[in-house]
């Protein structure tokens, strides 16, 4: 079973991708997250988590999730995670994860995506994005070869930065960047309310017909990429950027 966890559709491409070639069942799992659902997920073949990289961590969201859900059937787990340059010493920290559910770690693939954190760097525009879609699909092909075949996914070698930006960097990045004070709504918003209904911790609301954000956040990116109309901004980190939605 492959489930996965998106903010601009990235991971989802990459999970639908899997589900696709090892024909097994996808599950979005943006729902049971927005839902504090927790109730029992049952595969009797691998699960196969799909998730973007959040500072060089599995997002905390999906950690939680995984940690309070049970999970019944099969005990291997896979991991898949999607970036714009690199997940980092991620896998490091599975086999913790792993071990606190009765699951046999199975390794962590990763898969670069085009870049969509816009409250710090630059999204590529559609043509980039689909040539890096393009190249992904190869190493896609090649995770999905190794769980075909009940592999494990080799760990790659890590140098220094790597293990900061997993370790004292995750930890800090968090209290120090992860905020909804930045976000707004320009004048061009119509008040459509799409931004309430894609976020994943539930922390938009309408105010006056207007987006208001509450103290949580994730920076998935979901509310600002997905604007129909390109009103929401983040400080004057956004303004003049791409908006990034999965073109595939």
């Amino acid at each position: 079973m492959v489930l996965y966890y998106t903010g601009t559709g990235n991971s989802e491409y990459v999970a639908k991708k899997i589900g696709e070639q090892i024909e097994d069942e996808v599950i979005n799992l943006f729902d049971k997250i927005k839902k504090h659902d927790y109730s029992e997920i049952h595969s009797d073949r691998p699960f196969v988590f799909v998730y973007p990289t959040y500072a060089w961590q599995m997002p905390r969201i999906l950690k939680d999730f995984i940690l309070y859900t049970s999970f019944t059937g099969s005990k291997c787990a896979y991991f898949v995670t999607t970036c714009g340059v690199s997940m980092g010493n991620m896998p490091k920290y599975l086999p913790e994860i792993c071990g606190q559910k009765t699951f046999t770690y199975m390794g962590c693939g990763e898969v670069v995506m085009p870049e969509n954190y816009i409250a710090m760097f630059n999204a590529p525009e559609r043509a980039e994005a689909v040539e890096i879609i393009k190249n992904a699909d190869v190493v896609i092909k090649h995770i999905v070869d190794v769980i075909r075949h009940n592999g494990t996914i080799p760990k790659k070698k890590v140098g220094a930065f790597a293990k900061v930006s997993s370790g004292i960097i995750n930890t800090l990045f968090y209290p120090l960047a992860v905020s909804a004070k930045k976000f707004y709504a320009t004048d061009a918003c119509n008040g459509c309310g799409k931004c309430t209904r894609v976020c994943p911790l539930n922390n938009v609301r309408l105010k006056d017909g207007k987006p208001v954000w509450g103290d949580q956040c994730t920076h998935c990116m979901s509310c600002i990429c997905k604007c129909p109309k390109e009103a929401i901004e983040y400080g004057n980190k956004s303004k003049g950027k791409p908006r990034y939605q999965c073109p595939l």
